[in-house]
C-alpha cells in the first residue's frame, strides 16, 4: 500500500494529475492538543470572568465598540479616496500628536549629534547611515567618513565646487536638494502644502505690516503690482535625511525683513504634511521676506522634528530650537522675533545662505508674470542650481547682476488696496 501510494505521488508530480484521492491519516495527538488548548480557552475566559454578563458588558462590549469605530474609520478613509479627498487629522489628532515632547526630543537629539565620535567607530555608523538613506560620499567635499568629527558635522557636510552647478541660462533655480512636495499659483489667501491640503497665507507669514494692510488685500496687491499681469506662486521642497542639507539662493533678490516663529517641531514628511492640515504654519520657521526683479519675494525655511537647528549665516541673531514654542493650532501676530535685514543686502543666484540638520523643508512664494511656468511635477527630485521654471514666449538673456539690483531698487513699495 505504502509502494502504491508513492507511485501516485510520483505520476501527481510529473503529469500534473491523479488518478485517486490521496487520503491524509489523521494523527491522534493532534486532535487531543486542540481539543486540550480549547478547554483550556474556554476555562481561562470562564476564570477571568469574561462568561458571566458583567464580563459581556465590562469586557466583550469595549472590544465590539472598537471593532465598530475601526470599520466605520476604513470606510470613511476609502470614501475619501473614492472622491480623491486628503487623509486630513482632525483636530483631537493634531492636538495629541502636538502633545508629544518632540521639541525635547529634538534638543536631546541635537546635543547627542554634536557628541564626538570615536575614529574607529565613524567609517561603521556614518556607512550605516548612508546606506539607509541613500547618502552620496563621492560628491562630498570631504569623502572620508573619518573627517567629521560628529553626526551633527556629517549632516551638514559640504559639497565640491562642482558638484552642483548653477544654471546660467535660467534666472530662478532650485534653493536645495530635496523633493517637490507642491507647487503651482496662488488664487486665494490659502496656499497649498500639499494637493487638497491648505494654510493660511497670513498665519505663515505673519500680519503684513510692512504694507499696513490685511492678508486678502496683500494677495490681491502683490497679484497686480508692479505689473497687472503678475500672479503669486509658491513652490515647497522637502529635504530627506539622506540630502545635501544645505540651502543657497534661488535667485538674485534683496532680504528686507526676517520673522522668527518658535513653533512646534512636527515632521514635515511628505505624509504628515497630507495629514495635518497647516503644518508649515505650526512648525518653527525664519521668515525671509523682501523683493526680486519680479516683485514680491520670501523665502523660508521650516524646521521639524530632529532638527536641531536652522542656521542662517547672514542672521547671526536667529536662535531656533528654543525648549518654548508657540501653542499648537495658534498663530499669534506678537509670537515672533522681528529683524530688519541691512539695507544694502542681497543674495546672489546660487549663494550658500544657511543649513539645516537633518532634513526639513524650504517655502517659496513670489510674484512673477502669468508667462513664468514651473517645469516640475509632484514628487520629482531637484538638487541645488538646476531650473525650476522657464517664462514661455521670451528667452531669458544672461544677467546683469547690477542691472538686476537697480531694478529691485526701482520697485515701489506695496500700497494698499483703493477701496
Amino acid at each position: 500500500q505504502q509502494q502504491q501510494q508513492q507511485q501516485q505521488y510520483h505520476h501527481q508530480s510529473t503529469t500534473g494529475k491523479s488518478r485517486s484521492k490521496v487520503y491524509r491519516k489523521w494523527s491522534w495527538k493532534a486532535g487531543a492538543g486542540w481539543t486540550i488548548l480549547s478547554v483550556l480557552d474556554w476555562w481561562l475566559l470562564a476564570a477571568g470572568g469574561w462568561l458571566t454578563w458583567r464580563g459581556v458588558f465590562l469586557r466583550w462590549t469595549p472590544i465590539g465598540i472598537c471593532m465598530v469605530v475601526a470599520a466605520k474609520w476604513h470606510l470613511h478613509n476609502r470614501e475619501l479616496d473614492k472622491k480623491g479627498l486628503p487623509r486630513t487629522a482632525a483636530k483631537w489628532q493634531a492636538k495629541m500628536y502636538c502633545s508629544l515632547p518632540l521639541r525635547l526630543m529634538s534638543r536631546a537629539w541635537g546635543w547627542m549629534a554634536d557628541r564626538r565620535v570615536p575614529k574607529p567607530v565613524r567609517p561603521m555608523l556614518y556607512g550605516l547611515y548612508s546606506t539607509t538613506f541613500g547618502v552620496k560620499m563621492e560628491e562630498a567635499a570631504a569623502d572620508s567618513f573619518k573627517e567629521y568629527r560628529s553626526l551633527g558635522e556629517f549632516f551638514i557636510r559640504p559639497l565640491k565646487e562642482d558638484a552642483r552647478p548653477i544654471d546660467d541660462k535660467t534666472s530662478f533655480v532650485s534653493p536645495c536638494d530635496g523633493r517637490i512636495l507642491h507647487f503651482g499659483a496662488a488664487n486665494s489667501n490659502l496656499i497649498e502644502q500639499v494637493k487638497g491640503v491648505s494654510y493660511s497665507l497670513e498665519a505663515f507669514l505673519g500680519p503684513p505690516t510692512w504694507t499696513n494692510k490685511d492678508a486678502p488685500e496683500m494677495v490681491e496687491k502683490v497679484k497686480k503690482n508692479p505689473s497687472p499681469d503678475s500672479v503669486l506662486y509658491q513652490c515647497v521642497i522637502y529635504l530627506a535625511p539622506g540630502d545635501y542639507h544645505r540651502f543657497h539662493s534661488p535667485t538674485l533678490w534683496k532680504p528686507e525683513l526676517r520673522r522668527h516663529f518658535s513653533g512646534e517641531l512636527l515632521s514635515v514628511s511628505p505624509k504628515i504634511a497630507g495629514w495635518i492640515p497647516g503644518l508649515f504654519c505650526l512648525n518653527e520657521r525664519a521668515v525671509y521676506i523682501g523683493k526680486w526683479k519680479h516683485g514680491f519675494f520670501s523665502y523660508t525655511a521650516v524646521g521639524a522634528t530632529n532638527v536641531g537647528s536652522v542656521e542662517i549665516f547672514m542672521d547671526e541673531k536667529l536662535k531656533t530650537n528654543k525648549w518654548v514654542g508657540l501653542a499648537c493650532g495658534t498663530h499669534k501676530k506678537d509670537e515672533y522675533d522681528e529683524l530688519e535685514m541691512p539695507a544694502d543686502k542681497y543674495l546672489d543666484k546660487g549663494e550658500l545662505v544657511g543649513q539645516f540638520r537633518m532634513g526639513s523643508t524650504i517655502v517659496l512664494i513670489f510674484e512673477a508674470p502669468k508667462e513664468f511656468k514651473f517645469n516640475l511635477f509632484p514628487g520629482q527630485r531637484v538638487k541645488v542650481g538646476e531650473r525650476l521654471g522657464t517664462f514661455e514666449g521670451t528667452e531669458e538673456a544672461v544677467e546683469n547682476p547690477e542691472e538686476v539690483k537697480r531694478v529691485i531698487k526701482s520697485l515701489d513699495e506695496l500700497e494698499p488696496v483703493a477701496a
